[in-house]
């Protein structure tokens, strides 16, 4: 199914850097009206300038979505400026990388706020026009950390487990509306989150993917029948999360004894 972009109004969050920058200049490109949030004024804005040269009537918001009661009504501020929302992608997420034992209750809730509650208060806030029109795409950007348990990533993998059930059962809820829901798994993708402050080093060291080609599963996604998409599909993903699911205990087993290579 084709879904064609031109004149659809999509707010994106995390839309200053990597694959929320990558898909905004990718659908400005096409035509779509995108609409920016994230927290840096400045990165955003220069992702605006270049949204602006092919769609000149994309719009920005600088915000926090760690600040989780402000995002309902940010969401609700932008359906009104871009005169409704088509689109709607959940991508902004943190980290907090480190062994749970060194974790927090503060470190947790506060990946939370941002990775699953700020998400569920954007949706819940526009779902209802969108229902009203009958219409509407919710693209909710989770990652492979969503249905793989990952050392030192407890933190993030249960914000993204709790992105990954709200999806489906918000899939089976919507059936019939006219609102669609997508569930995007990315890989490890190259982008700033593997270099934030206050996280331990990764562990990973494999190869990483560009965001521009995870932005550009993204937008196939919008238009494909398929509820769930592992970005890029050339890494073969979802075989991973089937051999998991299919032995959990060899699973559990191997990946905590990478811990002490």
């Amino acid at each position: 199914m084709s879904y064609a972009m031109a004149g659809k109004r999509v707010l994106i969050t995390g839309a200053s850097s990597g694959v929320g920058a990558a898909l905004a200049r990718r659908l400005a490109a096409q035509q779509a009206v995108v609409g920016l949030i994230a927290r840096r004024r400045d990165r955003l804005g220069e992702v605006l300038a270049d949204c602006r040269r092919t769609s000149p009537e994309s719009a920005m918001w600088a915000a926090d979505l760690g600040d989780t009661p402000a995002a309902a009504r940010l969401a609700l501020q932008a359906w009104h400026a871009l005169g409704g929302i088509d689109v709607l992608v959940n991508n902004a997420a943190i980290p907090r990388r480190r062994a749970v034992t060194a974790l927090k209750p503060a470190d947790v809730e506060e990946v939370m706020r941002v990775n699953f509650f700020a998400p569920m208060r954007m949706t819940l806030a526009l779902l209802p026009r969108m229902l009203a029109r009958r219409s509407g795409v919710i693209v909710n950007v989770s990652s492979v950390g969503g249905r793989l348990g990952i050392i030192h990533e407890a933190a993030y993998c249960a914000s993204k487990f709790a992105l990954c059930g709200w999806s489906e059962a918000m899939a089976v809820d919507l059936a019939g509306t006219g609102v669609s829901v997508k569930l995007i798994q990315p890989g490890p993708v190259d982008t700033e989150i593997w270099d934030r402050p206050d996280n331990d080093e990764p562990l990973y060291r494999g190869p990483k993917v560009g965001a521009d080609l995870v932005a550009e599963g993204i937008v196939a996604a919008i238009g494909s029948d398929r509820f769930e998409h592992y970005l890029p599909e050339l890494m073969a993903l979802k075989d991973v999360v089937d051999a998991k699911n299919a032995d959990l205990d060899a699973f559990i087993a191997g990946a905590a004894a990478m811990t002490w290579q």
